[in-house]
This record gives C-alpha cells, structure tokens and sequence, in this order.
C-alpha cells in the first residue's frame, strides 16, 4: 500500500491510559453561532502576508457571519493534552469548539470519550471530496470522531547559510561540526522513526528493541550536547534566529520561514521520512459544536481548501485542490510535499502501532532521554 492508504489503517494510539467510552451520540442540528474558537498550530492556515487577511476565517464570516477565534495554542500534542486533559474530563471544552491534533492523539482522544460524534449529514462536502485513502483508519473506521486537516512530512529543515554542506542524511543531525546547534521533536513517533531510519531500521515494522536504541543513541547526542533542545513548533524561533543549524522539522513551516529567509530549506532525507495525519476533532462540552461541524465542512470545498493548501505547503486531504491550483501555479501543483507522487510516498514511513505495554515503555524511555 501507499504511506497515505497504510497511514489511513493505522491508529497510532495503543491507549495508555487504558478504558473506551467514546461518545456515542451524534451532535445535534443547532443554530450557527456568531463565535466560533478553533485550536491549532502556528502557520497552519492561510494568511495574506501583505494585508494580513484571515483568508478562510474571513471567507466563513462572509458565508455564515461567524467571528472566528482563532488560537494558534498547540506546540506538541502530549503537551497539548496535558493543558485540556482534566476540562475535557469533566465535559468541559475551556470553551475550544474545535481542536486539531495528530492522528495517535486524535485516537486516544475518541477512546476516552473527550470528543464527540459528528454528524455527517451536516457534512455533504467531507462525503463528497475526503480522499478515499483516508475514509478508514483503523481508530475511527467510519470517520465518526474527527476529519483530516492536512498530511505531514517530518524530515530535515536546515540553515543553508551555516551549514558546511547540503545535509542529505538523517543522521546529519549528528555531525559533531553542528554540536549545540541541532534540535529535535519532542513528538516521539516523528524523531524516533527518523532516528531509527539513519540506524537502518524500519520504523514501520521494527521492534521495541530497536526503538530503545534509536532512543539511547538520542538520549547519548543529548547529554554530550550534541542536540541543544528537544521542541515542538517553536524551533521555528531557533532556526529563524540561527540557534539551530539542522533540525528535525515538518515541511510545511520550512516552506513559509523559507518566505521570509531563504536560507531555510526543508529536504526528505535519503533514509526515508516520516509521514502522519493532523485531525479536526469537536472536544466534549463545545459551546458551539454544530458551527464547528460546519467549518470542518467548509474547507472540504476544493476552492476553500487550495489557499490552505498553496500556504501551508502540506499534503491536502481534498479532492480536486490540485486540479485548482494547476490552473494558477502549475509548478506548485507539482510540489512533492502537497502532492507526493507515488514515487515519493516509497519512502514516506508510518511509525508502528504498538501494545499497550510496549507503548508506556517506549513513551517512558524517550520522555526520560529528552529530560520532559
């Protein structure tokens, strides 16, 4: 199978916590509210760089009249997690009415019952234009607990102005000459498969064993002070300032600090890179959960989804967006980081779903080697 249609069967989460009780009713038809509060991550919607225009929150206040709060609050999902968890426990959202988080956070999400059931009749355009390979993960068979926002490709963003040489390598990260100027993810599928990728493992079908040694090579680069920090979305701020030389990033924001740097470069190392899903969810107690049922339904619309797609430059879960932006920039409807071709999606790997106990004890160890 291609990484899109293996990604789509696999969950991710192994439940740690341990129990089900997904919500089992449907959000019920309601009226649109004039506010709606969507949590995200930074430089992950499209933005008019001159004017600063919201261009899809402005365009869904044109169409329903819906002020958008638009939280740009998630750095990393166990970080992220850990913020919500107790209000999202007692049914209470802290007022978000919608969140997006990675695939293995979206599954533990609908396992503890933290989100609800979408109503997919008030969904025509998610029905009409999710691409197929998506439609069934195994976490959520029928899409009944959250929507694809965009695909990610985790690889190499670098410096091409302090680095002696153009990195190819995920083992890159590694060269002494960058000691105390590399940074890695504190996203443990992301910089564990990368890891495991540069020690010739698969990260796809290997074994506990070898995960505990791409942990200890990445607990040993730590201590010696090899990588400077471990992060979630601010490394944006350390390769920006030149802190970080070589990091382990996602593509989407090499492609937008590229805008205002170019010397900034994002590349799939030769290895292989790592590929997962980012998934919109409507947590429990939502003050405004069919609204949010209908944003979700609103960027399915391939007109509305290509400027999400040509700004974010990650790879779109929308039928019909290439076939738009083609027409206006063909060689950006070529991009192989919105639209991998089967060629490249060989090298694209999904981290293994793990057991339970397997999970806790590859979660334990790479949380005590990145010091969280």
């Amino acid at each position: 199978m291609s990484a899109i249609a293996w990604l789509a069967a696999c969950g991710g989460d192994s439940g740690i916590e341990g129990g089900t009780k997904k919500q089992s009713k449907v959000i019920p038809k309601g009226k649109i509210s004039d506010t709606l509060y969507f949590s995200n991550w930074p430089l992950y919607i499209d933005v008019d760089d001159k004017t600063k225009r919201r261009g899809t929150l402005d365009k869904f206040k044109k169409q329903y009249g819906t002020t958008v709060k638009y939280v740009e609050e998630i750095n990393d999902n166990d970080e992220f997690f850990g913020k919500v968890r107790q209000q999202y426990a007692q049914g209470n959202s802290g007022g978000r009415d919608l969140h997006v988080v990675t695939d293995w956070m979206s599954a533990r999400m609908i396992r503890l019952g933290y989100v609800q059931k979408l109503d997919k009749a008030q969904m025509p355009n998610v029905e009409k234009n999710l691409l197929d390979t998506l439609r069934h993960p195994d976490y959520d068979r029928n899409r009944d607990y959250g929507i694809p926002w965009q695909g990610i490709q985790a690889g190499i963003i670098y410096r091409r102005d302090k680095v002696k040489r153009t990195p190819k390598s995920v083992n890159d990260i590694f060269d002494p000459a960058y000691k105390g100027k590399t940074t890695m993810l504190t996203e443990m599928p992301d910089t564990v498969g990368l890891v495991m990728l540069g020690m010739g493992k698969d990260p796809e079908t290997g074994s506990v064993d070898d995960m505990l040694a791409a942990i200890d090579k990445i607990d040993k680069a730590s201590k010696s002070g090899q990588v400077r920090r471990f992060t979630g979305n601010e490394y944006t701020k350390d390769i920006t300032k030149g802190d970080s030389w070589l990091i382990y990033g996602w593509s989407g924001d090499a492609v937008q600090l590229e805008a205002d740097n170019p010397n900034i470069k994002f590349i799939q190392p030769e290895e292989g890179w790592m590929y997962s899903n980012d998934i919109m969810q409507v947590p429990v107690g939502a003050p405004h959960a069919f609204t949010a049922e209908k944003m979700i339904d609103f960027v399915y619309r391939p007109e509305i989804q290509a400027p999400i797609a040509a700004y974010v430059n990650y790879v779109t879960p929308v039928k019909g967006v290439k076939e738009l932006i083609e027409k206006d920039d063909p060689e950006l409807a070529n991009s192989q980081l919105i639209f991998p071709d089967a060629e490249t999606l060989k090298r694209a790997k999904i981290f293994k779903t793990l057991t339970p106990g397997d999970e806790r004890k590859v979660k334990s160890a790479f949380q005590k080697a990145i010091g969280a």
